[in-house]
This record gives C-alpha cells, structure tokens and sequence, in this order.
C-alpha cells in the first residue's frame, strides 16, 4: 500500500511539474493574434480560391489586418464582404465594381479554319507548345482543349463549339481562368458592359479572313462612330475603354465581321 501510494504522489508531482512547465511555455511562446484579421477572416467566403493574389482567405485576412491589402480585395464576396470588413478595419470601402471574365474569340468550329487534325492530351497549356500551338489556324485563337475550364471552381466557364464561353452570373473574376490561357485571351471586365471585341488577332485584314470568317479585320469604322472617344485600334485588334463606354452600341451596328457582341 506504501508503495501505492508513493508511486501516486510521485506521478501527481510530475504531473503538476509539467502543468507548470507547459503553462510557462505557451505564455513565454504564445503568438499574438491579431482580433482584427480574427474578424476579417470571419466575413471572407472561405473559397480559398488564390483570385485575390494571396494564399488563401488566411492569407487574405492577414494582409487586410496589417494594411497591405484592400478591404475589397476578395473577388469572391465582392462589395458586401468589402462593407463589412471595411467597417472592422474602419475604413471606407470604396467603388467596388463587379467584375466577370470575358473570352476575346469568336473563332467557333463553323467559322475558324484548321490547318491538320490534333490528337493528344486536352490542355492548352500543353498544346501550346507544340508546333502550331494547337490545329486551329489562327495563331490567336481558343485552342478549346480546356485549361481555363479546369482552372475554374465555380463552373463557370466551359468550351462550347470550339470556344471558351462565360457564364457571367457565375462568375467570381477569381482570375484563374485569366491565368491559365496561355494564349492571353480571357480578361476581366465590368458586369456590367454590354459591348466587348470577341477578338484577339494582331494580323491584317486579309491575313485574318483567310484563317476566321468572325476576326478583326482592323478596318476602324467602330472607332470613326463612337462619339466618346471609347474604342480604338490597337496593333490592329480594336480595343474599348470601359471606363468611357456608354454602350450606345454605335460600334457594334457598324462593325462588317460582327466581332463586337
């Protein structure tokens, strides 16, 4: 019984020994939490999708807490999230304009030529590096092997006859999308723009309709009608200035190839 009891009392003061040592460690090594980026963490969706540029909603919340980020810096809660974590953080939240991603090809099966017939692995990114970059014969075209649509968490974007198509009211503008087209053609524009280039082809006129029935053909008449000064040429390819935009839809009555939609 002696014994019993010793070896208790012994195990009781280790135990108590160690509760000390461990409660003097975490005081001595505890990391400070900062209850700002508790909260701002606690308003972001949790996606963890990377579109704000940093790791993860954690990543996100951190970079908020210590100012390095904007509170309207999460695509994916857009300007609800960004009201609410700009009154944690005390600041205005600022203009929060929605975004979508837009695919800048209009080169379906029935109006892009190919130039042979691809068999291999369907990713772009891939493709891209063989001769060609791919069967179509636009050199700017979709290839519709589908990276962009791999890319995407909230199945909002899918290859449909050729082509990579948006689904908008999906859409977070993660930008995923945007970096997984190795051939640039997927931006980011407002939601609300109802005028864009479905076209990315830098080559002349005759150049483009002998590989696409539906590309730029850099003829100017859609700059020669906006009265606001809103679209221009640039490297023979037109380009709108959405921030000039009133969408009067002047440009796209006049354009012959109907590239803007």
């Amino acid at each position: 019984m002696t014994g019993l009891l010793c070896a208790a009392g012994i195990i009781g003061a280790i135990g108590i020994i160690i509760g000390v040592l461990l409660g003097i460690a975490s005081e001595k090594f505890k990391v400070e939490v900062d209850e700002k980026e508790v909260l701002v963490r606690a308003e972001l969706p949790g996606n963890n999708c990377g579109g704000c540029g940093f790791p993860g909603c954690d990543g996100l919340a951190a970079a908020i807490a210590a100012g390095t980020a904007p509170v309207n810096g999460c695509p994916v809660g857009g300007a609800a999230v960004a009201d609410k974590i700009a009154a944690i953080m005390g600041v205005s939240s600022g203009a929060s304009v929605k975004k979508v991603a837009f695919v800048k090809c209009k080169g379906t099966c029935d109006k892009s030529r190919v130039k042979y017939n691809y068999y291999g692995i369907d990713d772009c990114q891939k493709a891209s590096v063989i001769p060609g970059s791919g069967d179509k014969a636009c050199a700017y075209g979709c290839m519709g092997y589908g990276s962009c649509v791999k890319a995407c968490q909230f199945d909002a974007i899918h290859v449909v006859d050729g082509v990579a198509v948006v689904d908008k009211e999906k859409c977070v503008a993660c930008g995923k999308c945007v970096a997984a087209c190795p051939k640039h053609l997927i931006e980011l524009v407002p939601y609300t723009a109802e005028h864009l280039v479905q076209c990315s082809s830098h080559d002349k006129g005759p150049a483009v309709k002998k590989v696409c029935e539906a590309g730029c053909i850099g003829c100017t008449l859609c700059t020669k009608q906006c009265e606001s000064d809103a679209i221009h040429m640039e490297n023979n390819v037109a380009v709108i200035d959405y921030s000039k935009c009133t969408n009067c839809g002047k440009c796209a009555a006049k354009c012959p190839a109907k590239v803007i939609i």
